[in-house]
């Protein structure tokens, strides 16, 4: 799946979560993704700024959802699951035994294979108190940090019926 396809099967909730996170957290990243966004579409900054926020959040999904936007949807999943959502990055990690500088950003290289007994018991420590749709989403923008993604991660979202986006 790419990062524009995960807009359109994501809930809407988990989305208007991470942009409200956005915009209260770092307002110049929610800024040029409004710009950006914008600009693909051929309007103006200011006409977007001037809709309530719920009008603009609703829009900014909408067309996250384009593949058009697919750059702009990547790099927003991940600055919020980077900065927004350390947590899940920190038990993933420690559940992989991947080496992290304790906020969950990988050390080094990101491994080349993902052991499936080890990726298992990551992913039920992360369904433990998280929403199952943001924990899939959270699996699925990591499976996009390599160009196939790794074979035992996308056999666990396909075959888990905890992970669904919706």
């Amino acid at each position: 799946m790419h990062a524009y396809e995960l807009f359109q099967a994501v809930k809407p909730s988990i989305v208007s979560d991470m942009l409200m996170w956005m915009r209260e957290t770092d307002r110049n990243l929610y800024k040029t993704a409004l710009g950006g966004l914008a600009s693909n579409r051929k309007l103006r900054l200011p006409f977007l700024q001037k809709k309530p926020v719920t009008e603009q959040i609703a829009w900014v999904h909408k067309n996250l959802q384009s593949k058009t936007s697919n750059m702009i949807a990547e790099h927003l999943l991940q600055v919020y699951f980077m900065q927004g959502q350390e947590a899940l990055l920190v038990t993933f990690c420690d559940a992989l035994d991947i080496p992290h500088n304790g906020k969950g950003q990988v050390e080094g290289e990101i491994p080349e294979t993902l052991d499936a007994e080890k990726l298992k018991a990551a992913i039920d420590a992360l369904l433990e108190g998280n929403d199952p749709a943001l924990v899939t989403l959270y699996l699925r923008t990591f499976n996009l940090q390599t160009p196939e993604g790794w074979s035992a991660m996308t056999d666990a979202l396909d075959s888990d019926e905890r992970l669904k986006l919706s």
